[in-house]
């Protein structure tokens, strides 16, 4: 077995999905943390989302990040050790209904982000167009089916505008993130077609 070498295309990958990995993971756990907590706070424009609302427009990009990487096996296995890790931490009807809204709209994200990433380069605009196609699906499905099986479907209409904006907010921190890395990098990252780690 041929071991990685540091600073190989391979070993980059490694580690930018094992941040993006922790990263998933925290912002999960923190969004429904929070929820469960705090339960609705103001996201300006007038507009009021739930508390979880910030962390879980950075998870919905930080998944994207972690396909990027190592693949949609690696990525889904890290969303339901998420999910897992949540029930000891959050409302366990909290933590259900953000598992199954992460499952969802990442199945609708495989049809959506994963053709138009692909042969793009990070900070290029077909990454910009995927990361923004992926984040207005992700956080329109995420909105519908978590508010909807956590606070009944009454509530996702009058929710709904605050809950894109605080997604909104990760997104363009995202694309402002991957536009500078772009720029300052010689080596850049394309998008895995096969689920695994390679060269």
């Amino acid at each position: 077995m041929t071991a990685v070498q540091p600073g190989s295309r391979v070993a980059t990958r490694i580690a930018v999905g094992a941040a993006a990995g922790a990263v998933l993971i925290t912002t999960v756990v923190v969004a429904n943390w929070a929820t469960s907590h705090f339960g609705f706070i103001p996201v300006g424009f007038g507009q009021m989302a739930t508390a979880g609302t910030f962390a879980a427009g950075f998870a919905l990009v930080a998944r994207d990040a972690l396909q990027d990487a190592v693949g949609k096996r690696w990525m889904l296995v890290t969303l339901l050790l998420a999910a897992g890790l949540s029930y000891l931490v959050s409302d366990p009807h909290i933590a259900t209904a953000s598992a199954v809204a992460f499952l969802v709209s990442e199945l609708l994200d495989f049809a959506v982000y994963t053709p138009i990433r692909h042969h793009s380069r990070l900070g290029d605009s077909r990454w910009a167009a995927a990361v923004i196609a992926s984040g207005v699906v992700g956080a329109v499905v995420d909105t519908i089916v978590f508010i909807g099986i956590a606070f009944g479907a009454a509530a996702v209409l009058p929710a709904m505008a605050g809950q894109l904006i605080g997604k909104t907010y990760a997104a363009i921190v995202y694309l402002l993130i991957g536009r500078a890395v772009a720029v300052c990098c010689t080596s850049q990252i394309r998008p895995e077609t096969d689920g695994c780690v390679t060269p």
